[in-house]
């Protein structure tokens, strides 16, 4: 039995379709079932919270591995912590976490980078004495899904980082590391740093979604306070809001420049290129009519 936390996003979704595929037995856990109804009939949905310490116990209940994904923001500490605690006293054999690039390494930030969030609950996981692996994806070529409306009315892409590269990861490829490493022993006590197989840029997505769309596409180039000041009054936590500005700012100054080898090392094929994920979710991008035109 595996225990996906998470279970509603973009990554937890697919990790909990790879592994019905595997025939693994499951159990997805939610703060809200309903928001799984959907999900196959032979996937046990359960209600738990990560505030909650006895949902949590009883979500692992049985349990020999669990995916942990926390939602980003400053409670990340201690939802992770929670988690690992709930796991280490029920029994449960290994633990799979999805971090964030630089993982243990960058927390000299002032708490304002989403690895500093993701740092205590990899120094537990290394203390825990259970079987663990950290997955430190780069930034998600899903993330591009933000722009389709402005896309869809013909406006310009916002683009709050420059020229500032990344090795953009496919979530799927994410999702499907994951698998393996909860399914194998081969990567247990490894972090892994997940990335596309190249850099690349705002304004390099965009011209290879012009590409896909056959459609010209521009970027406007958002300073960095006016995009605070416009998440801050979208109701956004204070402490995402700032982690967005710092890390939009440490991508403008190159500093998450990386591309690794690990998905390639994992899953025997290199990773997924931006333009394949553009490709895969045209659709996303296209406004009613042009969907219907295409589907003609």
């Amino acid at each position: 039995m595996i225990l996906v936390t998470g279970a509603t996003g973009t990554v937890g979704r697919e990790v909990l379709r790879l592994l019905a595929g595997r025939g693994v037995p499951l159990r997805a856990v939610t703060r809200d079932p309903a928001r799984l109804s959907s999900v196959k009939t032979d996937v046990e949905v359960v209600g738990a919270d990560f505030e909650a310490p006895e949902t949590l116990r009883d979500a692992v209940a049985g349990v020999e591995g669990v995916f942990l994904l926390t939602a980003p923001g400053a409670w990340v500490p201690e939802h992770d912590l929670a988690m690992i605690n709930a796991a280490r006293v029920g029994g449960v054999r290994k633990v799979v976490k999805l971090s964030a690039v630089g993982g243990r390494s960058s927390t000299d930030d002032g708490g304002t980078m989403p690895a500093h969030w993701h740092a205590p609950g990899e120094q537990a996981l290394a203390g825990s004495g259970l079987a663990w692996t950290a997955l430190r994806p780069s930034s998600f070529a899903s993330n591009a899904l933000r722009w389709a409306d402005a896309i869809q009315a013909g406006q310009p892409v916002p683009n709050m980082t420059g020229t500032g590269t990344q090795g953009v990861v496919d979530p799927r490829d994410v999702a499907e590391v994951a698998v393996e490493a909860l399914l194998g022993a081969e990567h247990d006590g490894m972090a892994l740093t997940l990335t596309g197989p190249d850099l690349v840029s705002v304004p390099d997505q965009v011209a290879l979604l012009s590409e896909v769309l056959a459609r010209p596409i521009s970027t406007v180039e958002i300073p960095l306070e006016a995009a605070r000041m416009q998440m801050l009054a979208s109701g956004l936590d204070p402490s995402v809001v700032d982690v967005a500005v710092r890390g939009s700012q440490l991508v403008r100054d190159g500093g998450n420049a990386v591309v690794t080898n690990d998905v390639h090392r994992v899953l025997g094929r290199p990773a997924r290129p931006f333009r394949t994920w553009a490709l895969d979710h045209r659709g996303a991008f296209l406004d009613t009519e042009e969907t219907a035109r295409a589907a003609r």
